[in-house]
């Protein structure tokens, strides 16, 4: 993922709530979120090159995503791991949220630049290689885009402020409409705004909108996940093809807890 709004336990009817858009080259081949073939519990989009994912959820209510870190100054190694086995292992794993990320700290430094985000019943957790130390999340509202949590680039800030107008209304059908509005926001950041993290101003413009187009490489999904206080789970996931302007929505609703179907 490359934009993710988070809010944990800021709602009565929601334990979790996840607005993400995954940005990536269009040449690079995905399939849309589904059940995994080779791990039924898994519910997750999943990159065809390297059989990881950007983000998803398991029938026993285990969460992650993870985004790539921003730094043109550090180049990145042809031969690092991926950054999507971080969510993919976890999601196919055992080990606790908490345990997993203190774990992955002691060996961060063999990936290129990543934000994780991992959770469970015990907890959220985020930890970055560009940052010491795992940590905690707290009950609130989160932003994260390719640089460290809560980063305040423009459309950081847009897409929290889409999740807490989500929330002051989140009651009966249509009430995520703001979400996916942030999510589908094209405008371009004004100059003013812009961050600099080295790849230059034109590219920093086209990197400011939270859905991202440009020829070769732009926003590839938008997702959004809810878990109920009860354990009901939502995810909804609009793939789009690069050129054109609809989408294919995939749809998953199930109970944490519930066996898989045979």
């Amino acid at each position: 993922m490359c934009l993710i709004a988070l809010a944990l336990d800021a709602h009565p009817s929601y334990r979790l709530v996840v607005a993400a858009n995954r940005d990536e080259f269009y040449a690079r081949p995905a399939a849309q979120a589904q059940w995994w073939a080779d791990a039924p519990d898994v519910l997750a989009g999943r990159d065809l090159r390297e059989g990881g994912t950007w983000m998803g959820v398991t029938r026993g209510g285990r969460v992650a995503a993870v985004t790539n870190y921003r730094d043109p100054g550090l180049a990145e190694r042809p031969d690092a791991p991926s950054r999507g086995a971080l969510v993919a292992d976890f999601l196919r794993g055992a080990a606790d949220a908490e345990a997993y990320a203190h774990a992955l700290a002691r060996r961060a430094a063999r990936y290129n630049g990543f934000n994780l985000l991992v959770g469970d019943e015990g907890g959220f957790f985020y930890l970055s290689n560009r940052a010491e130390g795992v940590r905690r999340l707290e009950p609130g509202v989160y932003g994260l885009s390719n640089a460290l949590l809560d980063t305040p680039w423009p459309k950081v800030q847009r897409a929290r402020r889409a999740m807490a107008d989500a929330l002051a209304a989140a009651e009966g059908d249509g009430w995520d409409a703001p979400l996916w509005d942030a999510l589908a926001d094209r405008v371009i950041a004004a100059d003013d705004a812009l961050p600099d993290t080295g790849v230059g101003a034109e590219r920093e413009r086209l990197l400011s909108a939270p859905f991202i187009r440009t020829e070769v490489y732009g926003t590839r999904a938008s997702t959004v996940l809810t878990i109920a206080r009860d354990g009901q789970v939502r995810f909804v996931e609009r793939s789009v093809a690069p050129g054109e302007e609809g989408w294919t929505e995939s749809r998953h609703a199930f109970r944490i807890g519930a066996a898989a179907k045979v």
